[in-house]
């Protein structure tokens, strides 16, 4: 059988081709196409890809990957945000921003990638980042300006 970029390029290649709605369809679709995957290494394989669950306009969602920006490859905070933020909340230094199924990792990548002074780290896990700020005031700040931006 091929390689690890063999198999992620037919993910893409797959999700590109038509609406995927869940990661038990794109299972499927691999499956006919000779890649018998795990659901641990499907889920790795969108995560490393960058590939996401959008909701769509009729209430469902359907897996894409994220557009990048010209410099890096990376979508800017401000393209992601609007589409997988749910919530947020903090206290002290610390906030808690919650998104949809796999957004945590690419809003957090594009959120180092801003470097704002305010804030010294994040940790991602799959629909949750953990924002560490330099001090409540700087938590804020940083606060409003996610809010602002998931609004957009």
């Amino acid at each position: 059988m091929a390689n690890k970029r063999d198999r992620q390029a037919t993910i893409r290649e797959l999700i590109a081709g038509r609406p995927v709605e869940s990661q038990e369809e794109l299972r499927k679709l691999l499956l006919h196409r000779g890649w018998d995957v795990t659901q641990s290494t499907l889920s790795r394989d969108l995560r490393e890809l960058r590939i996401a669950r959008v909701p769509m306009p009729n209430g469902g969602a359907r897996y894409e990957v994220a557009a990048g920006s010209a410099d890096d490859g990376s979508p800017p905070l401000d393209a992601l945000l609007p589409h997988f933020f749910t919530q947020i909340d903090g206290v002290g230094e610390l906030i808690v921003l919650h998104t949809l199924p796999s957004g945590a990792q690419p809003i957090g990548e594009a959120l180092d990638a801003e470097e704002w002074s305010e804030v010294i780290g994040t940790i991602a896990g799959d629909d949750t980042i953990l924002i560490v700020c330099r001090s409540s005031t700087a938590r804020e700040k940083v606060m409003r300006r996610l809010k602002t931006l998931a609004q957009a």
